[in-house]
């Protein structure tokens, strides 16, 4: 890894990137982000979510939130969004400062037909034919035999390096103790969840998880896998139509363009204790998703073995801060980005030390950046994290957590975290109800050089008082109060 120095500059660019969205980088995340991940969809890191859970009653657990395969058509068959049984999902976390996991829990699924792997079949004209659908009838957890797909997964936590560290598999309590867990089916539509509705469904595969790595007494929390309607608001096509909306507001003025999209959720809750060890108060985090290194095509595919795989891990998708990749990092090396770990973050410097979009915002709307050098705001609010609320010692891009600051309740929530005085909040960490666009617009174009933090003075930032925003709100209000936060799924079809 190069100095601290550069790697600093990284987030600095980071950050200064994240001014492009101006008016509208809205929260568009990691969707489809560099060009390589958008031929793999099922393992596209989307979006990244760490928080003290706000639940009632679970005051002692962080709640990890993953999002993958963006821009889910809720109408897509007959094929729908299952996750890919040749990948391997990964949320790492750092509890010691040095921007290497710790802990990473590692998610692998299994996709299976009905009758043995035959498939449903119907009699016609004397023979018994396999159908094209995923479903030949209702839906309920009551009753699935109308199903002909299912899919399940495994869950295991790794303690120390993720490919050689120990590994012990994560048990479903709820299922008596095995290791296998089992994913809802996408909601297809209300006619196929007329019995018991998607809501109700979905609920009960929420997992009850025993985590044997934790230290005694904090080793129970939950799990649950399946689509969810899309957590994020952007008014996509304007936002990259070279930021064609106002950066000044309303807030609310911008169409949510993927308000009617959903994807898929892995969502964790873990005791403090277990995540901490007992030795940090803060807890670093970033998610990633690996493929077999050599894939060869089969001329004579089947369902359960299409192409041929094999070889190491390796990893095609990277998320930790909302927006990296997909509006600071240059085009040439989004890819390299995706592939690489936050350790090794100073190889990304130049884009910091020479950043493009300042420029190009200047061209845009004549904004004033702000003139402090180095920007110690934004290495502090992106890459160091805040002395007093989230700093670990480490410089690289990740999520960071301060687990001593309570969970601020649900109707109680600043939609811009710390940076109005809710330290529950982004960049503390990451709530579904935090506007991470407006917050990081509002950093990026020197809100913190107004603060009295001791980073810079507001002549260093002269434009940055303004309420920059990307007009497509979000907050609290949108999402659930319990496990796992995100809503019901957009359905396919209504009645």
């Amino acid at each position: 890894m190069k100095s601290p120095l550069n790697a600093k500059f990284v987030k600095h660019s980071v950050a200064a990137a994240l001014a492009l969205c101006l008016a509208g980088t809205a929260q568009s995340s990691s969707h489809r982000e560099a060009p390589f991940i958008t031929q793999q969809p099922k393992v596209d890191s989307t979006d990244f979510y760490m928080f003290r859970s706000y639940e009632t009653g679970r005051e002692g657990y962080v709640t990890l939130i993953a999002n993958y395969n963006p821009l889910q058509d809720a109408y897509g068959g007959p094929n729908y969004f299952s996750m890919d049984p040749n990948a391997l999902y990964e949320i790492h976390v750092d509890n010691n400062g040095d921007a290497v996991e710790d802990i990473t829990f590692q998610f692998q699924f299994s996709n299976t037909l009905a009758n043995d792997g035959k498939g449903i079949t119907l009699p016609i004209n004397g023979k018994n034919v396999a159908v094209p659908l995923k479903n030949i009838g209702p839906v309920s957890s009551a009753d699935s035999s109308a199903l002909n797909f299912a899919e399940s997964y495994s869950v295991n936590m790794v303690t120390g390096d993720r490919r050689t560290g120990s590994v012990a598999s994560v048990n479903n309590s709820s299922q008596g103790g095995g290791t296998s867990f089992s994913k809802p089916y996408d909601n297809i539509g209300a006619k196929t969840f007329s019995v018991q509705g998607y809501g109700d469904y979905a609920k009960t595969f929420i997992h009850e998880a025993h985590f044997a790595s934790c230290p005694q007494g904090s080793q129970s929390g939950r799990i649950f896998v399946g689509q969810r309607k899309d957590s994020f608001a952007v008014n996509l096509g304007e936002v990259f139509d070279l930021v064609n909306t106002n950066p000044l507001g309303p807030v609310d003025g911008e169409k949510n363009i993927i308000n009617d999209k959903n994807i898929t959720t892995f969502a964790v809750e873990v005791p403090i204790a277990c995540l901490t060890g007992g030795t940090t108060d803060v807890i670093a985090a970033w998610t990633s998703a690996s493929m077999p290194q050599v894939r060869v095509l089969d001329p004579t595919p089947t369902f359960s073995k299409p192409a041929l795989q094999g070889g190491a891990w390796t990893q095609v998708s990277r998320l930790g801060m909302p927006l990296v990749n997909e509006v600071v990092i240059g085009l040439p090396d989004k890819d390299r980005f995706n592939a690489s770990e936050p350790k090794d973050d100073g190889q990304f410097a130049t884009y910091v030390t020479n950043p493009t979009l300042p420029a190009l915002l200047k061209v845009l709307f004549g904004v004033r950046a702000p003139t402090v050098a180095n920007r110690p705001d934004l290495v502090a609010a992106f890459l160091t994290g805040l002395n007093g609320v989230n700093a670990n010692g480490s410089v690289a891009e990740m999520q960071r957590l301060n687990v001593t600051i309570a969970a601020t309740a649900k109707d109680q929530q600043k939609n811009l975290g710390v940076a109005v005085g809710d330290n529950a909040g982004f960049p503390n960490g990451r709530r579904p109800g935090d506007d991470v666009v407006d917050a990081a617009l509002r950093v990026s174009m020197g809100l913190l050089c107004h603060l009295n933090l001791g980073l810079c003075t507001p002549e260093d930032a002269p434009d940055g008082a303004l309420a920059y925003t990307d007009g497509a709100l979000q907050n609290a209000a949108q999402f659930d109060a319990v496990f796992p936060y995100l809503t019901t799924p957009v359905a396919g079809s209504s009645n």
